[in-house]
């Protein structure tokens, strides 16, 4: 790609999107920015990259920048179908994202994770393995720092480890990893992709494009990612906690691979079936790049897990609280329930993303959650999963904080609060981040209290 002859528009000024123009900006493109949510935080860094040389566009000059710019660099927080590219593509212009502009300039060996739930946790888990064999890796891509930050430094002996979300592929196509990774597939972001279809359509992109030469790490016990052995010309390497495959499994409670037993689940630093899942993904990607099995075994041991995901916020008069804001869709929420060891109360809601919660709540009745403090935009919709479902123990409330000082006055010294909210954060909070730690800021000051 020529720069210095081609103008490119910047559309939302996000992490990736700053990172972007920064790139362009450095080979001398002529660059646009546009951003239609002004918060404090754009405005810096709109501010910031108007003094690198960078053109701001405004809703009064938005359909000159339009006509004028050759390639849309577009967020993954801004819709394929959004009326901006939509322009574009009906002009004939390119449109593509941050990642598939690194994609085009990365030099290190990348490992590319998707699927709905356990990317962040798979890509911590490979991210640490390589570093303590030796290897100069980088986590980046979805997990927050941008892949395009990164390509500059990493050279042909170092690993990247992008973490891929469907927004992203949404506009990917040019990235060939040498290991793609697919967790799983559950209901997600179908406020976004409209149904199931499309979305695992898009989550099937990473594999699609591989060569023969490469990897796809493929979850067994999974049937859409089953299917996508079929898909790909990649060699498939299995994981399965429920079968002996070809690839990573579990037997006798221990992680194997192809007759090697690695190590015992119970040795994990951190629990759940999730884990074991996300460890044996992990372990199939250490056995593609021929890693020490002893030093991935106590690598993947003492892992101690990833912000916000079943992570501990601490105790106040017996009761735990459990930060678990990247809990943002029906599966992940379950599985975080699934890993409660006492009477729970669960702090649910948010802004829809198109689910049906009736399984949340029925798989709740059967779980160890005692109560539920329903909050958010979507309140009123979980309300009614929760009445069809017969699970009547519940409160509801309208704003985050609210809810959470309200599962305090329900819980009980020996019970656990639980943060595992089944829907996005974008009612209130920038990311789930955010609510993360406002949780754990609440709950600071609780103890504060005491």
């Amino acid at each position: 790609m020529y720069f210095k002859g081609q103008k490119f528009l910047v559309a939302g000024i996000s992490k990736s999107g700053q990172a972007s123009a920064r790139f362009l900006l450095a080979r001398g493109a002529d660059v646009y920015i546009y951003d239609d949510v002004i918060g404090d935080n754009v405005r810096r860094a709109a501010d910031d990259l108007v003094a690198l040389g960078a053109t701001e566009v405004t809703a009064e000059t938005f359909a000159d920048a339009v006509r004028l710019c050759d390639v849309l660099v577009l967020s993954p927080g801004i819709p394929i179908d959004n009326s901006l590219p939509v322009a574009f593509r009906r002009a004939g212009k390119l449109i593509i994202g941050e990642e598939e502009l690194a994609s085009q300039y990365l030099r290190a060996t990348a490992v590319a994770v998707t699927g709905t739930n356990g990317k962040t946790t798979t890509v911590s888990m490979i991210d640490k393995m390589l570093s303590d064999c030796g290897k100069n890796s980088v986590a980046c891509g979805n997990i927050g720092l941008p892949t395009l930050d990164e390509v500059e430094t990493l050279g042909f002996d170092d690993f990247a480890v992008i973490e891929i979300s469907s927004f992203q592929l949404e506009t990917l196509s040019g990235l060939r990893p040498h290991v793609a990774v697919v967790t799983n597939i559950t209901e997600d972001h179908l406020n976004r992709h409209y149904n199931m279809e499309n979305y695992v359509f898009l989550k099937s992109k990473l594999v699609r494009g591989l060569r023969e030469s490469e990897y796809a790490v493929l979850n067994y016990d999974d049937e859409r990612v089953r299917a996508f052995a079929s898909l790909t010309r990649a060699k498939v390497v299995w994981f399965s906690a429920k079968r002996r495959v070809e690839g990573a499994y579990v037997e006798e409670g221990c992680i194997c691979y192809m007759g090697k037993r690695l190590f015992a689940c119970r040795d994990m630093a951190v629990g759940g079936e999730h884990n074991v899942y996300n460890a044996l993904a992990a372990v199939a990607v250490a056995e593609v790049f021929g890693l020490d099995d002893a030093q991935v075994s106590q690598s993947l041991c003492s892992f101690r897990g990833v912000r916000h995901r079943i992570e501990n916020a601490g105790e106040v008069n017996g009761v735990v609280y459990i930060n678990d804001s990247k809990g943002t869709n029906v599966d992940a929420a379950l599985k975080a329930v699934e890993s409660m060891t006492a009477p729970t109360i669960i702090l649910l809601g948010g802004k829809d993303k198109g689910y049906d919660y009736a399984p949340l709540f029925a798989g709740l009745k059967k779980s160890r959650v005692i109560h539920a403090v329903i909050y958010g935009e979507n309140r009123y919709k979980m309300l009614g999963a929760a009445l069809e479902c017969g699970f009547m123990s519940f409160s509801l409330c309208r704003k985050f904080s609210d809810a959470v000082i309200l599962a305090k006055s329900c819980a009980v010294s020996g019970q656990c609060v639980l943060l595992s909210p089944a829907s996005s954060s974008f009612d209130e909070f920038a990311n789930y981040e955010e609510r993360g730690d406002v949780f754990v800021k609440l709950v600071q000051g609780f103890a504060d209290e005491k």
